[in-house]
């Protein structure tokens, strides 16, 4: 499954009302929701196996106006000593027949979460009917509502546990099983689709032989698979069809559902996952297995994108594409989830978690799968650039706050507040580390093992490092990355023997004690590093370190001291090249080394690295930008000329980054001020513009707007055309303003547009508010482009607490999409000086308490963002401390009231 995407994320305080409640009292009622009390835990430590195995399940899935039936034949055998323990929430029984014989209430045991059968035979067929109420389901688990009117359509997500919604079941991924599926509704719901091949539909027939206004589906899934795989859709769905042919000669049939209105932005989406399949077989052997892939596009929808076996349901922001509605940036990051999902198809279905604690088996090896196959769609050095600034803004703030927990956690109350950037994007820098210190053959003998051995099996992060340690024995310690949480720091020097032509470099890690863990133990650290020519920059020695102890040394022998200008220079050290663990790096690096690596380093991802170091020199540590400034002024020609070999308009762009502030707080443990940390970054902001204040008209116009086309050097121009036009803005460029506006209205593109009205936006252009009536006049009824047009004012450098309410207030405003929560409620936390005010953090509160109960797994992932709370100077902390509190006395969901214990107990 895919995160929801970044570029979209928030809410706030005029909620309508809760739909009302069922009409009939479920016997289970909602076991997501407690009185304040703290939710009980589940541990690792305790994992059993279950006690009944599953062969077989038939559903027959029946939707009605104001209801759903859903009728279940349960295949099972005992595996093991134990009751038979059936999971089921919000679920009104019907009927329950064991081995051909109803049970009454005294043969079970049924509360909130489960159902019980107590002395049950070995071999059991259970029949289950069960009444559900998926058209008042706001939480977008089991069967759910999406959409209203001629777009109402019904569907699934399941994962993690949302099966347990649809109808009683062992609900756990170690529980594999064939599925046939059953599908019947109106006939003005046409699309009818379920996991695996269609077999059978029609239409149905009365008593007395007539066919009536309903139809029918039939779908078998022949391989065996947990019930978080599950899917099902029933719509009116347009469809764009193709075909795949596999390295084993399958033919494939490929579909992609959507509206009939969004058909048109789907071909992005059909091609990007042609592209994986290929991909997929040549770079790891795996070929597809079934006769069909399918994919549907629904608006509401909490996460990026879910893999359920043959039938992925992705959130529209993540297939639907076009060059006049879509960012390059969301267009690419389509090509990135289409691709994580269709690769879950080995890394996740046909190999499976054994438990929900061994998540990150299935997602950080996958989130690696689909970073390379993005950096082969790209430049790689951009790829990784990109990898890394999520990494550093999300998963290290995650680490060092008091949400800070292993890749592999080992306890939890819910397990929806895992799915986190620890899990994916650290998970996937663990399997990177493997990669690298196996080499490509290894580690491709690696994963064949792993396929071979484990195939059709819910196995465990000890089984991955097994099969990957079949040509290394030594992979098995990385067991230590999975168990241990926190980020090292690596620290650093270097000395030279003239005497003996010997550069050695010590380096040393340390990892902080997170409460509640054992120490830290020292990790194996792969550190790529080099040595480059002081003078000419060519690379004299490069070696992957391996540092595994508190401290060691590493020796380079044969090294001269060169003379340049007159002056014995030593090498000069660039250590982590492309960023070879997830490690924040503190070596002796002196601002001369650091100007040096932004311009000779070969490696693209290093040179931003020094960049970025020598940013958070100049805005951590106070010292000058001048040797920054002078580095950039030298290195941007260079990679904007087309005729320089190593030409990369996309690097350029990102040489200009300057940290958020959410990155830069990670750095300070106290007495953080976002007004100070705002002024700083605008003050270096200001610097750059006005030092290269003379070179940007120069720049703009050699990047016209020409026709579309999607490459890597395209998109790359258009990103860095925005960076120029708003450094220009910035420095006072005379007839930038007019820039701006020649470029919204001679856009050939959404990211032209956008990066326009952006600018307007946040330097507060006298035209900014006509500009945006016309771009919500054009597109307003695009969907995810008016998600857009909400961020772009919620994120403003100038937002206000009133603007964002303004917005939410707007009767285009749909608190039941989370892409559209997230437009404005994301977007407005990511300005720290408006969102820690007593203000702020009023209005941001209010929407998490207000979202708690009908969707409390985006009630809990907006609360995060406020985990580093008591970090703040001592007036805003108090007033964060307050708001936190009285929020924890309005909320009621497991998944809140994890978060903010967690979050309120930072300070102890």
């Amino acid at each position: 499954m895919s995160e929801a995407n970044n570029d979209t994320q928030l809410i706030n305080a005029n909620m309508p009302d809760v739909p009302a409640q069922n009409p009939t009292e479920p016997l289970i009622d909602d076991a997501t929701h407690f009185t304040h009390a703290e939710p009980s835990k589940y541990y690792l430590k305790d994992y059993q196996p279950p006690s009944f195995g599953v062969d077989g399940v038939e559903l027959d899935i029946k939707l009605f106006d104001d209801y759903a039936t859903v009728d279940s034949i349960i295949k099972m055998q005992r595996q093991a000593p134990g009751e038979l323990i059936l999971l089921g929430q919000d679920l009104e029984l019907i009927s329950l027949i064991l081995n051909g014989e109803a049970l009454s209430g005294n043969d079970y045991l049924l509360d909130k979460e489960r159902l019980v059968i107590n002395q049950a035979p070995d071999e059991v067929t259970l029949e289950i009917q069960v009444r559900i109420y998926p058209h008042t389901n706001t939480a977008l688990e089991g069967l759910y509502i999406a959409g209203s009117g001629d777009e109402t359509m019904f569907v699934t997500q399941c994962e993690p546990e949302g099966f347990r919604k649809i109808t009683f079941y062992p609900d756990r991924p170690d529980v594999l099983a064939t599925y046939t599926t059953r599908l019947e509704a109106d006939k003005r719901f046409p699309t009818l689709l379920a996991n695996g091949n269609l077999i059978k539909q029609g239409e149905v027939i009365d008593a007395d032989g007539r066919a009536t206004s309903r139809h029918y589906a039939v779908w078998e899934d022949p391989t065996n698979k947990p019930s978080y795989l599950f899917a099902c859709v029933i719509a009116d769905l347009d469809v764009l069809s193709d075909s795949f042919t596999t390295s084993e000669g399958r033919e494939v049939l490929l579909e992609l559902y959507a509206k009939s209105s969004d058909i048109d932005k789907c071909h992005l989406g059909m091609q990007a996952l042609k592209d994986a399949m290929l991909w997929d077989e040549v770079n790891y052997g795996r070929p597809y297995d079934l006769d069909r892939y399918m994919i549907v596009a629904v608006s509401q929808f909490n996460m990026g994108a879910m893999e359920n076996k043959g039938l992925n349901i992705f959130n529209t922001s993540c297939v639907l594409s076009s060059p006049e509605t879509t960012t390059d940036d969301r267009s690419f990051n389509v090509k990135a989830v289409i691709a994580h999902e269709y690769f879950h198809n080995w890394t996740g279905n046909r190999i499976t978690c054994r438990d929900w604690f061994q998540l990150c088996l299935k997602e950080g090896f996958t989130v690696f799968r689909d970073q390379s196959f993005s950096a082969d769609q790209q430049s790689a050095a951009v790829q990784r650039i990109d990898d890394v600034s999520l990494l550093r803004a999300h998963q290290f703030s995650e680490d060092a706050g008091p949400l800070a927990h292993p890749v592999r956690p080992e306890s939890f109350a819910e397990i929806n507040n895992f799915y986190t950037t620890t899990v994916y994007e650290k998970g996937a820098e663990i399997v990177r580390m493997i990669a690298n210190t196996l080499g490509p053959n290894r580690f491709r003998q690696g994963t064949d093992e792993y396929f071979r051995r484990y195939d059709g099996q819910a196995v465990t992060v000890e089984d991955f490092l097994s099969a990957m340690s079949v040509t290394d024995v030594s992979v098995e310690r990385f067991i230590d990355w999975y168990r241990q949480p926190g980020t090292p720091t690596i620290s650093g020097r270097h000395e030279y023997n003239a005497n003996s032509q010997t550069l050695t470099i010590t380096l040393s890690q340390y990892t902080r004690h997170v409460s509640g863990f054992d120490a830290p133990k020292s990790l194996p650290i792969p550190v790529s590093t080099a040595l480059f020519h002081p003078e000419s920059g060519d690379i004299i020695a490069e070696r992957m370190l391996l540092l595994d102890q508190d401290e060691q040394r590493f020796t380079f022998e044969g090294i001269e001291a060169y003379s340049v200008a007159g002056e014995d220079k030593l090498p000069i050290i660039s250590l982590l090249r492309d960023f070879s663990a997830p490690v924040q790096l503190n070596f002796d690096y002196s601002e001369d080394d650091l100007a040096f690596l932004m311009t000779h380093e070969t490696n693209g991802f290093n040179r931003w690295q020094a960049t970025q170091i020598l940013v958070n020199k100049i805005l951590l540590q106070g010292i000058s930008a001048d040797k920054y400034l002078r580095a950039l002024e030298q290195t941007i020609p260079t990679l904007i000329d087309i005729n320089q070999p190593n030409h990369d308009a996309m690097l350029a762009a990102r040489l200009f980054d300057v940290p958020s502030q959410r990155e830069l707080a990670t750095a300070l443990s106290q007495n953080y001020d976002p007004a100070i940390m705002k002024q700083k970054r605008e003050e270096l902001i200001n610097q750059v513009a006005i030092y290269l204040k003379d070179k940007w008209a120069g720049w703009y116009h050699s990047l016209p707007i020409v026709d579309f086309v999607d490459t890597p050097e395209a998109r790359g121009q258009r990103a860095l055309r925005n960076v120029i036009l708003d450094m220009a803005l910035t420095a006072k460029v005379e007839g930038a303003e007019q820039w701006a506006i020649t470029q919204y209205e001679s856009a050939s593109c959404m990211t032209e547009r956008l990066g326009a009205l952006r600018v307007m936006v946040n330097h507060r252009l006298s035209q900014a508010e006509s500009y945006l009536a016309d771009f919500y006049k054009r597109f307003k009824d695009e969907a995810l482009v008016i998600d857009l047009w909400f961020s772009v004012q919620a994120s403003s450098e100038h937002v206000t607490v009133d603007k964002a309410a303004e917005l939410i207030d707007r009767d285009d405003f749909d608190w039941g999409t989370p892409n559209r929560v997230r437009a404005v409620v994301s977007a407005f936390a990511a300005q720290p000086n408006v969102l820690w005010t007593q203000e702020g953090l009023q209005f941001y509160t209010d929407i998490v308490a207000k979202l708690d109960k009908p969707n409390p797994v985006l009630a809990s992932r907006l609360l995060q963002v406020l985990a580093r709370w008591y970090t703040l100077v001592d007036d805003r902390k108090a007033i964060a401390h307050e708001q936190l509190t009285q929020l924890r006395q309005k909320v009621s969901s497991k998944h809140v009231l994890e978060s903010i214990g967690s979050v309120l107990d930072a300070e102890k």
